[in-house]
């Protein structure tokens, strides 16, 4: 055996330690899983090379990292075992033929548990004469933390077995294996409290989880939305289930949650029934995404306790079971540089420029830095190694940095002061997250503005196909400038002939009799829709008016506010915005708005004001000029002036919320109609 062996095998047991220690004590890893897995792959390999590599502190010989400092010990009735794992069709069914070498002829073909291998913090709970006594950590699977105090609040962890006076009666000594984590939904709802109360978020939910249990007081984990679910015992004074289905049963019965994802393979012979655990496996990895909890594979088990027990323990792993892991959808590397884009809306996005890195079957070297916000929050800087997630289909991101390995040469990212397309000033509206370019001659921003404005002024046979020649042949520089295309300027198109070039033309001609309210709502000012433009067009009689009206007359007008009207003014304040005006106005279109006609028939909605929230059975435009037309008004948030607030479905928190502080009637969309004797 070479120098270089031993060498490689030595160096492998101090990263493999040191990661160890960061996932298992300080829950603030340097590499990913998969990362952290290729190195162990790699030492175990030597090792059954070389068995005189051996030491007795290689990590192939333990079961897992040190207890955290802080916490009182608790040795653990029994090893708190980990799992071999399999990571493809054949490694488990070599899994398989391992197992079926040691089993005696007379076994019956095997039956599988199949459980999905949850991403959280495992614990071990202890219960004497059916009350909770002690909860402790995994540790080193041999010595935890007692965090009895913590597991308390955990609102899903029984305090007494069983929850149910009817249900199964516990042995007097019973210890319990689970895991305690935070549900998707639960995760999302925690990090935005603790934005709005101007804390750091967390990175991902199983550090959440942990953290969460390991504060020293409890009253800062019964804040936490903890969940627990349990799926086997590790010790009982007393008979206990004789295969893993009976075991979840009677936990189940007990009183301890469950999750859904949970498969049993009973039916056909033991190779059939072994394929199709596979294919379910399989299966799993294209649902990961839609499960309510991070999950990172699932754990295959023999259903029959007595065969797992058998078959025993190597390498401080039991063969009777194996972890069956999913890719690997995160990874860390080195965020070298920040790239600055500008959507079709405007809006300034950041993006991560990376080191280049595996994640999930695909190289990524570009990753969703979300906003600016974001990048704040995380204290993400250039420079820093950071963790990335591809979760399925969706853009890989940067969830965060591993703030503890910073050795001073990063940067932080500050916003850029001008648009990265046409070099015009940023501007980033107080009370909102987003950067803007409001340039409206903006070339990134060019065919969704021409979309827009064609949408707005219903100029027929002028879709985005067509814009997007437009700008690549440089014929338009912004939406005013379609009133000066010529016939001869068409035809030089790809598919324009005379006829399209003159429908096109008189289409466009049409549309300088659109009224002042929709030619203001064409215009794209952020919060000027068309319902606000109607609003705004009652209140300003010409265009001119309001590009000249103080920020607080603006927002004075019911349903504006004062975002909206500081929109209005940073638009109007704009060069280019004001050209484009100039251009409209000389093109002939309507910049003011017309005396108004004696309204005819009845007015059922008139002198209420009503908000709408979540979505309706028809386009909400049309809902809100139905009721313009019958005498309403609609506004954009709900004050002491609204009369309803029509409650559509999935309906936005704030509005409901602040409806429910003012006792603001609720309308369901059929009480509106109602209400109205009609409908749109």
């Amino acid at each position: 055996m070479d120098q270089v062996t031993v060498l490689r095998a030595a160096k492998l047991r101090e990263e493999i330690n040191y990661h160890n220690y960061r996932y298992h004590t300080l829950d603030s890893p340097l590499i990913s899983d998969a990362q952290f897995d290729a190195l162990v792959d790699e030492l175990r390999a030597l090792e059954i090379a070389h068995p005189e590599l051996i030491t007795p502190d290689s990590p192939t010989q333990r079961i897992g990292g040190a207890p955290a400092e802080g916490f009182a010990k608790v040795e653990h009735p029994a090893p708190i075992l980990s799992l071999d794992k399999a990571s493809s069709r054949a490694e488990l069914l070599a899994w398989h033929t391992r197992i079926s070498k040691l089993l005696s002829e007379d076994v019956p073909p095997l039956a599988y548990t199949v459980e999905p291998k949850f991403d959280g913090l495992t614990v071990v709970l202890h219960y004497r004469q059916g009350q909770l006594v002690l909860g402790a950590t995994r540790g080193d699977g041999l010595v935890g933390e007692d965090i009895t105090a913590n597991l308390r609040t955990v609102k899903t962890l029984p305090l007494r077995i069983p929850v149910d006076p009817d249900g199964p009666q516990p042995p007097p000594y019973l210890v319990v294996r689970g895991e305690v984590l935070i549900l998707l939904k639960d995760f999302d709802a925690l990090n935005t409290r603790l934005i709005e109360a101007g804390e750091s978020p967390f990175a991902n939910p199983r550090n959440a989880a942990a953290g969460s249990l390991r504060q020293l007081d409890p009253a800062i984990t019964a804040r936490r939305p903890l969940h627990l679910y349990a799926y086997s015992i590790v010790t009982a004074d007393g008979p206990v289930p004789e295969t893993q289905q009976e075991t979840l049963a009677y936990l189940r019965a007990l009183g301890f949650a469950q999750p859904d994802e949970i498969a049993f393979f009973q039916g056909g012979a033991g190779d059939r029934r072994l394929d199709a655990v596979a294919d379910y496996c399989e299966q799993m990895i294209a649902r990961r995404n839609t499960l309510p909890y991070e999950a990172d594979g699932l754990v295959i088990k023999i259903d029959d306790l007595a065969t797992q027990a058998a078959l025993g323990v190597v390498g401080g792993r039991p063969r009777g079971a194996v972890a069956y892991k999913f890719p690997a959808q995160e990874a860390t590397t080195t965020l070298v540089d920040v790239e600055f884009s500008v959507g079709r809306t405007g809006v300034i996005t950041p993006t991560a420029l990376l080191d280049p890195v595996p994640i999930a079957g695909v190289t990524v070297s570009r990753a969703s830095l979300h906003n600016f916000d974001f990048i704040a929050e995380r204290d993400i800087r250039i420079g820093d190694r950071v963790l990335v997630k591809r979760a399925g289909d969706v853009i890989p991101y940067v969830e965060g940095p591993v703030v503890d390995v910073r050795d001073g040469s990063q940067r932080i990212i500050e916003p850029p002061g001008v648009c990265p397309a046409c070099g015009d000033p940023i501007v980033h509206p107080e009370g909102e997250i987003a950067y803007y370019c409001i340039n409206a001659a903006c070339p990134a921003q060019l065919v969704q503005k021409l979309t827009y404005f064609t949408h707005v002024l219903d100029i027929e046979g002028l879709g985005e196909r067509t814009a997007v020649q437009l700008v690549e042949q440089r014929l338009v520089e912004d939406p005013a400038d379609l009133y000066f295309l010529t016939k001869e300027a068409l035809l030089m198109l790809e598919g324009f002939a005379d006829k399209k070039a003159d429908n096109l033309l008189n289409a466009i001609a049409q549309a300088k009799d659109r009224p002042f309210d929709r030619v203001l709502a064409a215009l794209g000012i952020r919060g000027v829709g068309v319902t606000v433009a109607q609003v705004l067009a009652e209140a300003f009689p010409t265009l001119g008016a309001l590009a000249e009206a103080p920020a607080e007359v603006i927002a004075s007008v019911e349903g504006i506010g004062p975002i909206t009207a500081q929109n209005i003014l940073t638009w109007f304040a704009h060069v280019h915005n004001r050209a484009m005006v100039e251009k409209l106005r000389q093109a002939g279109l309507k910049l003011a708005a017309e005396s108004k006609a004696v309204v005819v028939g009845e007015q059922p909605l008139a002198d209420l004001t009503f908000v709408i929230t979540g979505a309706l059975s028809r386009p909400r435009d049309d809902v809100k000029a139905w009721i313009a037309s019958l005498g309403g008004k609609v506004a954009g948030s709900v004050s002491q002036k609204t009369s309803y607030l029509v409650v559509g479905a999935d309906p936005g928190g704030s509005k409901y919320n602040r409806a429910q502080e003012l006792n603001t009637p609720l309308l369901t969309e059929e009480q509106l109609y109602a209400l109205a004797g009609s409908h749109p």
